[in-house]
C-alpha cells in the first residue's frame, strides 16, 4: 500500500502551471511545426518530470525555496514564450 498525502498548496499550483506549459510546448509541433524543434520533446519530458516532483514533494519546500522556484519557473516560461513568439 502506498500512502500519498495530497494537500493543495502553492507548490501544486506551480507544478500544474509548469506541467500545462510543457504539454503546450509538446503539442506545439502539431499546431505550428515550423517553430517546433527536435529538442522540444526532451525539454517537455524534463519539465513534466520537474512538475511531478514539485507536486509530489513540494510540501517540503520552505517559503524561500518555494519563492526561488517561482522565480526560476517564471523566468523560464517568459523566455520560452518570447522564443516561441519570435
Amino acid at each position: 500500500d502506498i500512502m500519498l498525502n495530497f494537500v493543495f498548496s502553492p507548490n501544486v499550483l506551480l507544478g500544474f502551471i509548469l506541467g500545462s506549459s510543457v504539454i503546450i510546448l509538446y503539442f506545439l509541433r502539431l499546431v505550428k511545426p515550423e517553430v517546433a524543434r527536435d529538442e522540444d520533446i526532451f525539454f517537455a519530458t524534463i519539465g513534466l518530470l520537474y512538475s511531478g516532483i514539485l507536486v509530489i514533494h513540494g510540501w517540503r519546500l520552505d517559503p524561500i525555496l518555494l519563492f526561488s522556484q517561482v522565480l526560476v519557473i517564471t523566468a523560464v516560461l517568459a523566455a520560452g514564450w518570447e522564443n516561441i513568439r519570435l
